[in-house]
């Protein structure tokens, strides 16, 4: 049954092959066997869920169910703010937050039905690309407990992949729904910025954060995006766009064309990721989508722009947390400077006063223009470049990342080659534009994800592109062995 894929669940919710009590309390006991070895959860509400599954399961008796999704399990990343559960962002900062109000996104999935089984653990405040930063230890991939999941929504990444829920919230700021979709073997999607709300998502970087999905198949992306995304009025970053129902338009793909840019397939690119992916092209291609190679040489520069604007953001976004309005509050302070100084010294984690260090050094009188203002021309210049590719084909083909999952603790000290970990990533959330990662084969035995990247708001051509792919191929029926760690298959 937890191998099952959110619409498989849901058709056999439907078909009252089981009922959604039955199948919640499934799967948690599945997170009470597995997780230990896979830390993916931060908070569980196992009574809650028991509640609200047998609620649906009264309504759907009477056929009064809002959606086919009523009483299928899920869990929000805990970076989405839950009213009356605890949001942490997995910092030592929030560690008891409890949100008197949903998310957006929290409150559409709700209301379509779904049930929540808990938050799941992430790098703190999003900022890490291993889920190694969370002030509640480190997530472990599950096809390889010794690496890491990826970040920051490893969490959601190995709850879906150890089929301990058929779906997961996430949130992408540079990568961070695609990557760790990519190093676990599941589906993810970034939508275009302002297709989804922020409203209750805690800021990381304004103008790049994104919410999205993911999941072990496209069609299941497809269902769960027609429920979140949308206007909302209070997000004033939402964009009015039409939504589609994703669902119907998943088997109506014309004639494709698809580009390769060569930056993503060069340098700095696993020879075994790179051989997976040259198959995944070439089944593309099987499949009657034409190919063309591109060359977008401004995509060299993404990664210096980004851990440019990103904590700069970050540095605005986080003065908040200071231990007088909310959040830690050290004890016995001094006086007011020395609140301030071991409030947030004690709360945020290494890698994020990193980034709100750096963030208000290049936002400081003197570096303002040589630093923030020159990495806003280098964004604009690397969305215009992309959007003049994306004129000539439907979609562009990249590795998700540059490698498979890496070992834990092998980059905690070298924070560079950390950063490098999203260097096909990141370019996307610079130019706001909307990306899926799909899973397609894999190298020295662990997944290997593969990127599709869209014009703006075309999350339904993506997503016929990867459905058409997986209709073709088994890559994401794959699932780990768990029964190596947790005793149970």
């Amino acid at each position: 049954m937890h191998w099952l894929t959110m619409m498989e669940m849901a058709r056999g919710l439907e078909s009252r092959e089981f009922s959604a009590t039955e199948l919640v309390e499934h799967l948690l006991s599945r997170v009470a066997f597995v997780d230990g070895s896979l830390n993916s959860f931060i908070t569980m509400d196992r009574e809650r869920a028991l509640i609200d599954a047998a609620h649906w399961d009264e309504a759907r008796s009477r056929n009064q169910h809002p959606s086919p999704l009523a009483g299928v399990p899920m869990a929000h990343k805990d970076i989405f703010c839950t009213k009356n559960q605890r949001t942490t962002c997995a910092s030592r900062m929030l560690e008891d937050f409890v949100p008197p109000y949903n998310a957006t996104v929290v409150e559409r999935l709700a209301e379509a039905g779904m049930v929540c089984l808990g938050k799941t653990n992430m790098d703190e405040f999003a900022m890490g690309s291993s889920n190694e930063t969370s002030y509640f230890g480190p997530v472990r991939n599950p096809w390889d407990i010794t690496r890491v999941p990826g970040g920051s929504s490893g969490g959601s990444a190995a709850a879906v992949a150890a089929g301990l829920v058929p779906l997961a919230t996430g949130t992408d700021t540079g990568g961070s729904i695609r990557q760790p979709a990519a190093l676990c073997g599941i589906s993810g999607l970034k939508p275009t910025y302002g297709r989804v709300s922020r409203w209750g998502m805690v800021a990381y970087a304004s103008s790049l954060d994104q919410a999205g999905l993911m999941a072990r198949s496209v069609e299941d992306i497809a269902c769960a995006l027609s429920y979140i995304a949308g206007f909302d009025d209070f997000d004033s970053t939402s964009a009015d766009e039409a939504v589609g129902d994703y669902i119907r338009m998943l088997d109506a793909p014309g004639k494709m064309k698809a580009g390769l840019p060569k930056q993503f397939f060069s340098d700095g690119i696993d020879a075994g990721v790179a051989a997976v992916m040259g198959k995944a092209v070439d089944a593309l291609r099987a499949l009657g989508i034409e190919t063309v190679e591109l060359d977008i040489p401004e995509l060299r520069y993404a990664i210096p722009a980004y851990y440019v604007i990103a904590p700069a953001e970050a540095s605005s976004n986080l003065a908040r947390y200071d231990g007088v309005r909310f959040g830690h509050r050290c004890d016995t302070p001094a006086d007011l400077e020395d609140l301030y100084k071991r409030s947030r010294g004690e709360g945020f984690g290494v890698e994020v006063q990193r980034r709100i260090l750096v963030g208000t050094y290049v936002l400081s009188h003197g570096y303002y223009d040589a630093y923030y203002l020159t990495a806003q021309k280098v964004r604009h210049s690397i969305r215009r470049a992309l959007k003049q590719a994306l004129a000539q084909v439907d979609f562009l083909v990249a590795p998700t990342a540059p490698e498979v999952a890496f070992p834990l603790g092998s980059r905690n000290l070298d924070p560079v080659a950390m950063y490098m970990s999203d260097i096909c990533t990141i370019a996307v959330n610079l130019a706001g534009l909307p990306a899926l990662s799909l899973p397609v084969g894999f190298s020295s035995g662990l997944p290997v994800g593969m990127q599709l990247i869209g014009d703006d708001f075309d999350e339904a051509g993506l997503l016929q592109a990867g459905h058409l792919y997986q209709k073709n191929t088994a890559w994401h029926r794959h699932h780990p062995d768990v029964a190596t760690y947790s005793g149970v298959e």
